[in-house]
């Protein structure tokens, strides 16, 4: 699934002209949207992206920072024990975003300092990713670039930053591209309108990823009636299995 070239381009001239008609009676700081705020898994979804644009009044850099849907994330270590890789260590952290993206009109460490990044969590290492046991630093940190890693490889989070593009001088746009496998859930598209090193606007839009039509209702049935859909599921298996061996004994 991608979004066409049409339906973005006529999103950007929608709000271009909404953002015109505004201008005469409140100038704002910043103001962003995106081309869609619901990004629809169906059968056969292969990924898409997502514009986003906004305009700002006067000078500065913008960053964009989206993450979402947060959850219990549980980090293996595995050691080799004559021969054999197993489970040894492991720790969980509690409100991990499982997606993870941002962008910036410029590099990040020219325009934010290490505590205003902090404070938006602006970059993979910024990420506020909490153990739920105490350990030593190294301990932690080794289980943590071990999250990281993993949703790299899965391709949920970004270790470099996006580009924000600006059209002129106020009008900006970047792009989020979303794999097959992205996560269902809510989603929190956070704009920052960053001038002197401080944050003089800001803006939180929301995104939601959600499944639909034959996929979404049997995965919402396999969730909530897990015992019977086991059952019809093992049934199913089995008929499959009487019906290719009644064949193979006819041919």
């Amino acid at each position: 699934m991608r979004i066409s070239a049409l339906g973005p381009r006529l999103a950007l001239a929608g709000f271009l002209a909404a953002a015109a008609a505004a201008a005469p009676a409140r100038a704002q700081p910043l103001i962003a949207d995106l081309s869609s705020h619901l990004i629809a898994i169906t059968t056969g979804f292969s990924g898409t992206e997502v514009l986003l644009y906004g305009a700002t009044e006067g000078e500065g850099d913008v960053a964009v920072v989206l993450r979402g849907p947060e959850a219990t994330t549980i980090v293996r270590r595995k050691r080799q024990i004559a021969g054999i890789w197993i489970n040894r260590n492991q720790l969980t952290f509690g409100g991990a975003p499982a997606f993870y993206r941002v962008a910036s009109s410029r590099p990040l460490e020219e325009i934010a300092s290490p505590a205003l990044r902090a404070r938006h969590q602006l970059g993979v290492e910024f990420l506020r990713l909490a153990p739920n046991r105490p350990g030593s630093t190294e301990d932690v940190a080794a289980f943590r670039d071990g999250l990281v890693r993993n949703k790299v490889r899965q391709g949920l989070y970004a270790l470099e930053a996006g580009r924000v593009s600006f059209l002129g001088a106020r009008l900006f746009r970047t792009r989020v591209e979303f794999p097959s496998d992205v996560p269902t859930g809510s989603y929190t598209v956070e704009v920052l309108l960053i001038k002197g090193g401080q944050v003089v606007a800001a803006q939180t839009t929301p995104l939601f990823v959600s499944k639909i039509g034959v996929g979404a209702d049997l995965f919402e049935f396999a969730h909530r009636y897990a015992a019977i859909y086991g059952v019809f599921a093992a049934l199913i298996a089995v008929l499959a299995g009487w019906g290719a061996g009644t064949l193979f004994r006819k041919s």
